[in-house]
């Protein structure tokens, strides 16, 4: 563009309202970091909009869109690590959407203007996390899960692409037949008409072809090992890694297509050893595995349904002694389990719908999208702990199958309770395991007596302490009174004063409520101690640093 057109572009994103997603003005230079943060949310917001590029504009005013000028040089800055700042950017924007930067000879002053390309097919991610605009701020995507579904949505879907390389041969006769025999059972009664299908004729009948074309989904599922190269530059691969309860690595397998067969593989691979548990009601001690096969073919037909292979990574299950660990790359669609099981629905998005159709019609998930709250169904049915979906990484989704029983008696409670519902099960189960849940959800769990305490340090009720007969635990959660420990910090004092922090510290911190971190038990003995010497009941004979705590004599002897 000319010096003139790019002029007007600056005019037209003056008159545009001020609350526009795809456009930012900055009156002057940025952090490089918060530049490609905005570059990434306005790619975004370019392709939810429909829009062409996003704009970055410095040298004009947010509030009042007049031009005020900018000494900011594009070409002059370096990003971190001493780097020319545009090609830091682009390296940082995965993927990248393209930036051009453009200086204008506005009348009114000197404006620096960034263009970016609009996200195609999935978010553009800066430094890993991906950005979006809410009114006129920038924020992390996660924050908006329903902007991040509706780019997955946008252009093309990787698994429904035709491979010109592929035919027929690429693909593995035992998986052909495996695939057939998983159609008869999801479509029973298409028996007859399957044996006269040929090979051909039944692949498109099952989705994997398109008229005939073998598919990225047909390679992945049932193409023969040494086709996964036709894959390329995405990788489609299973890796199985053994660990012991040191996280050393003992054994692994890498497991490439046909996925259709990886669950198998996978279920020979994996040490399903037999747990002893004590069934509510009996005296009698059942047998049960660690982990329940359809469980963890569930979980892993779930990453390959939603792994983003074009980021060239593994899906990877890595086994610990009590537990088995699944890892897919992308983000996960839903937004959170919660949603999932509260709607108890089919999934509106999925990152390859090709592919998930294809293994909707093979058996392999669940097409009413009731995979993921069966998972937990069955976990509260076999009376094992619930398996724990990690979102906490950007682009990333981890689900724990826990294979050991931590608290048989609580864990029966959660199990046994017929009243309670499967979203207070899971929460409760996480505070089992001592793990944040929301605000929201805790105001849940409070009102209907399961909890106590103020968030986010909270325990299990009295009631239900009383239930899992472990009211003892419950004391030890709780605390006692603030007297209680009161009456101990002046005993020790009265006996043996004057001591230090170290022998209060070894006297109150073992008798604090088990929730509270080491930090918290700290500071809440050194609350304790400066309101005693506030209220004129113990003093501090010693230094700041060094105290030496006496108590403070009164008329009638030791107050």
């Amino acid at each position: 563009m000319n010096q003139r057109d790019l002029i007007a572009l600056v005019d037209r994103l003056r008159g545009l309202p001020t609350e526009t997603e795809w456009f930012d003005f900055k009156r002057n230079y940025a952090d490089p970091q918060e530049i490609g943060e905005y570059l990434s949310a306005l790619a975004n917001e370019a392709c939810l909009r429909s829009q062409p590029r996003g704009y970055l504009l410095f040298g004009v005013d947010d509030a009042t869109h007049e031009v005020v000028g900018t000494t900011f040089d594009p070409y002059a800055i370096k990003g971190k690590g001493n780097q020319d700042l545009i090609p830091w950017i682009s390296a940082h924007l995965q993927p990248n959407p393209g930036v051009e930067p453009w200086i204008v000879d506005h009348p009114g002053g000197r404006v620096v203007l960034l263009a970016v390309g609009p996200a195609q097919n999935r978010p553009v991610l800066f430094s890993g996390k991906a950005y979006a605009r809410s009114g006129t701020s920038k924020v992390e995507m996660r924050r908006h899960p329903e902007k991040e579904r509706a780019l997955w949505t946008l252009g093309t879907d990787w698994s429904s692409e035709v491979c010109d390389r592929a035919s027929l041969d690429d693909l593995d006769p035992e998986a052909i037949a495996k695939a057939r025999e998983q159609f008869q059972v999801k479509h029973p009664t298409q028996a007859g008409e399957l044996e006269r299908w040929d090979d051909l004729t039944f692949l498109n009948k099952a989705k994997l072809l398109k008229q005939g074309a073998v598919t990225h989904t047909a390679l992945v599922l049932l193409g023969c090992p040494e086709a996964a190269t036709l894959l390329a530059p995405a990788l489609a691969k299973v890796s199985w890694i053994l660990k012991d309860a040191d996280n050393h690595e003992m054994d692994y397998e890498h497991i490439g297509p046909p996925f259709l067969l990886a669950g198998d593989r996978l279920l020979k691979r994996i040490r399903n050893l037999k747990v002893r548990t004590l069934p509510s009601g009996t005296l009698f001690p059942q047998e049960l595995t660690q982990y329940d096969p359809w469980v963890l073919r569930e979980a892993l037909h779930n990453a390959i349904a939603h792994q983003d292979y074009r980021r060239q990574a593994r899906v990877t299950v890595v086994e610990f002694p009590d537990r088995v660990l699944v890892d897919n790359v992308g983000e996960f669609l839903p937004g959170s389990v919660m949603n999932v099981i509260e709607q108890d629905a089919p999934q509106l998005f999925y990152r390859n719908p090709f592919l998930a159709d294809a293994m909707v019609e093979l058996n392999l998930i669940d097409t009413q999208g009731g995979g993921i709250k069966r998972m937990f169904e069955t976990q509260r049915r076999r009376s094992f702990p619930l398996p724990d979906y990690d979102l906490g990484v950007a682009a990333q989704v981890s689900v724990t199958i826990p294979g050991r029983i931590l608290d048989e008696k609580y864990t029966r409670l959660l199990m046994d309770q017929s009243q309670l519902t499967l979203v207070q099960v899971i929460l409760l189960d996480r505070v089992q395991k001592k793990q944040p849940i929301e605000h929201d959800a805790y105001l849940r769990l409070k009102e209907a007596g399961l909890v106590e305490g103020r968030f986010p340090s909270i325990m299990l009720s009295a009631e239900v302490a009383r239930q899992t007969g472990d009211a003892g635990r419950h004391i030890r959660e709780r605390g006692f009174d603030k007297q209680y420990y009161v009456d101990l910090i002046l005993a020790l004092l009265c006996e043996h004063g004057p001591v230090g922090r170290k022998e209060v510290d070894q006297l109150l911190v073992p008798k604090l409520p088990d929730r509270m971190t080491e930090e918290q038990k700290r500071r809440k003995v050194n609350n304790l101690l400066q309101e005693l010497r506030r209220t004129g009941r113990i003093s501090n004979k010693g230094t700041r640093a060094m105290p030496r705590w006496v108590v403070v004599e009164s008329k009638g002897g030791h107050s």
